[in-house]
């Protein structure tokens, strides 16, 4: 059963440093060397491993994220004792400039569902590699994708090319909503597959956006 909800902003999705000084015991090296202050950015973190192992990491070396859901959606599954519901939200997040991440979870709880979608989304929290790839342009500033880069997920293919300065971002509203976040201004885009299914049409952006730095 798919729920018409508009995308929104949550509020207040970072742990303020105060409280994680006190609440967070990191079960990791990399958490540990981050509390220490060893590690100071997420780019430190991926010269050494291509994965944020606590989501108060993110919280700890990212102070200024954003996050916005996506989609929500009700799914059901039959049990012993009946039918249970329970809801499937997807967060996406990033800091508006180079970082960008998207997260779901499931709880009988709407607001849980949410809570566990944002703590996924920022362990997946990605650099993004931004750039002036546009012929039109040449112009130097990281306001668009460096190179022509392709995303997948499911049905749904994506084609991010690199577009010249007051373009604007031409993408669907789902597109928009991460490549916005992650700091993308200006960008072409070619779609194929069923992008009406929001999951799979943000995971096939995030999946490009993940590749202009990986890929290097």
């Amino acid at each position: 059963m798919l729920l018409m909800v508009k995308f929104r902003e949550i509020p207040d999705p970072v742990t303020p440093r105060e409280e994680l000084e006190t609440s967070w015991r990191p079960m990791t090296k990399i958490g540990k060397l981050v509390k220490e202050g060893r590690i100071q950015s997420v780019d430190e973190i991926f010269a050494i491993t291509k994965r944020i192992p606590e989501w108060q990491i993110v919280d700890w070396l990212v102070p200024d994220l954003r996050a916005e859901v996506l989609d929500v959606n009700i799914v059901r599954r039959t049990t012993d004792s009946g039918r249970r519901n329970s809801f499937r939200v997807l967060v996406v997040v990033g800091n508006g400039d180079g970082y960008i991440g998207v997260g779901m979870g499931k709880h009988p709880e709407q607001r849980e569902a949410i809570i566990k979608a944002l703590k996924r989304a920022k362990k997946n929290l990605a650099p993004v590699l931004r750039g002036c790839g546009s012929w039109e342009c040449r112009c130097g500033q990281p306001h668009s994708v460096p190179f022509k880069v392709e995303g997948k997920c499911g049905s749904v293919r994506i084609i991010l090319f690199p577009a010249p300065r007051g373009l604007g971002l031409v993408a669907g509203d789902v597109a928009k909503r991460v490549l916005s976040l992650a700091g993308i201004r200006d960008v072409w885009t070619k779609t194929f597959g069923n992008t009406r299914t929001h999951i799979n049409f943000a995971k096939a952006v995030y999946d490009a956006l993940v590749k202009t730095y990986t890929l290097l």
